[in-house]
């Protein structure tokens, strides 16, 4: 199988901290499988570090209120143009980005909400499944 995977979860340091969320058990897992490493928020231009964004009524915003929303939307856009003949997508859960079931409540309180990440609502749209790293295992 072809399979689109967060590039956090693969171990590249993209997320917004220079860190990565690298899941051994997971790419274990998907051995023999041809994986695509993607970042939308690496797509859309942002610089790493960078400042965290959460969404919040549909908009994606920075801590400051900064509405990055069209910028990540063309970012999931190249992103989506990367892995849109993948059979299926790993997304990291909570991120504004690619959140499946649940992304931080927009109010940068470390809280979480049911929700998904535009990436994830762009992929869904057009017809590509997407889990979360808990999903696959």
């Amino acid at each position: 199988m072809k399979i689109g995977i967060s590039a956090c979860l693969y171990g590249h340091k993209c997320r917004y901290d220079g860190a990565d969320k690298k899941n051994e058990e997971l790419l274990k897992a998907l051995e023999g499988n041809e994986l695509i490493p993607i970042c939308p928020e690496l797509c859309a231009g942002f610089p790493i570090p960078r400042e965290s964004i959460e969404i919040l009524n549909d908009r994606v915003l920075t801590k400051d209120k900064t509405d990055l929303t069209q910028q990540l939307y063309q970012g999931c856009v190249s992103a989506f143009e990367q892995i849109k003949d993948c059979d299926i997508l790993i997304l990291k859960e909570k991120s504004p980005s690619c959140g499946v079931r649940e992304i931080y409540d927009g109010f940068f309180t470390g809280k979480t909400i049911k929700g998904s990440g535009l990436f994830t609502r762009y992929c869904l749209e057009k017809g590509i499944p997407v889990l979360n790293e808990e999903d696959f295992m």
